[in-house]
């Protein structure tokens, strides 16, 4: 099968799957609770209160606009992308039973509102949405470079806003903290999940310790000619980018060869290049 249309269909099953459980956080978890997270489908939570209108076609009328806006600021992909999410959300909510999994509020907003992160955040690493709100921090970050966790949560603070008018002070401020669980959340996902070790070794066993590297855990290493301020004498030092899970091997490694090595260690969220990014035969 030819490559492209696998990745499609990869990427169909993701954002099918994220519509779906974008679905049950909705009518299971905020929707039992009048908890108005924000979003679209916050919206629709306040309006089928106030107007008795199904918010599954709150959900269909308000992406059917936003649609318009997102071919013209994202482009080609992402509107197709996000027509398939805006198309299936409202189908979705409207399939998927309203009934109430967890009778605490706080626990069942808890648990919504991580399930709805990980869904959003899904829909954005393929370049995809379910349409609502989920559209403003698209073209926030595409524009102005903000993450797009804090622009969902700005897009988000107008329809909380709302919820205060028509639900209780408690159900508002439940919603506050969804958005901000979901927020974290999606932070998380983004971030925090890929995150590399960054180890700065000084030690004047440089060659033997960068060639263990290389040969036994397979990562590049660059040498950085320092100065000692008290001795005045220049050293190599290394710097070595690798996963957790290498990382121990790492100190192995040093430690083997030089006991008495200065070693300094940092966590950083990303690393785009050889053997992270991207593999090559040689890594």
């Amino acid at each position: 099968m030819n490559r492209t249309v696998v990745k499609w269909i990869k990427k169909l099953v993701y954002i099918v799957a994220a519509i779906a459980l974008l679905s049950v956080c909705v009518n299971m978890f905020l929707g039992p609770h009048s908890i108005a997270a924000g979003g679209l489908t916050g919206l629709a939570i306040i309006l089928e209160e106030m107007l008795n209108m199904d918010r599954s076609w709150v959900i269909l009328i308000g992406n059917a606009g936003l649609l318009v806006v997102t071919f013209f600021f994202l482009g080609r992909e992402i509107f197709f992308n996000t027509l398939i999410g805006a198309s299936l959300l409202p189908l979705g909510v409207g399939l998927v039973p309203k009934i109430e999994l967890i009778s605490d509020p706080m626990l069942s907003m808890v648990v919504g509102s991580v399930l709805f992160g990980v869904a959003v955040a899904v829909l954005y690493h393929n370049n995809a949405s379910s349409g609502g709100t989920a559209i403003p921090p698209l073209i926030f970050k595409k524009f102005f470079g903000l993450n797009t966790a804090i622009g969902l949560f700005l897009a988000d603070g107008v329809v909380v806003a709302l919820s205060l008018m028509v639900f209780s002070v408690e159900a508002f401020f439940y919603a506050v903290s969804s958005i901000f669980i979901t927020s974290v959340t999606m932070s998380y996902i983004e971030n925090g999940m890929n995150k590399k070790k960054m180890v700065y070794i000084i030690s004047d066993m440089y060659n033997a310790i960068s060639s263990a590297v290389l040969n036994e855990i397979g990562r590049g290493v660059t040498m950085i000619p320092v100065v000692g301020a008290y001795e005045q004498s220049q050293r190599q030092m290394l710097m070595v980018t690798c996963d957790k899970r290498d990382y121990q091997k790492l100190i192995v490694i040093v430690n083997k060869h030089d006991e008495k090595a200065f070693m300094i260690t940092d966590t950083v969220s990303d690393v785009h290049g050889q053997g992270f990014s991207y593999q090559s035969g040689t890594v």
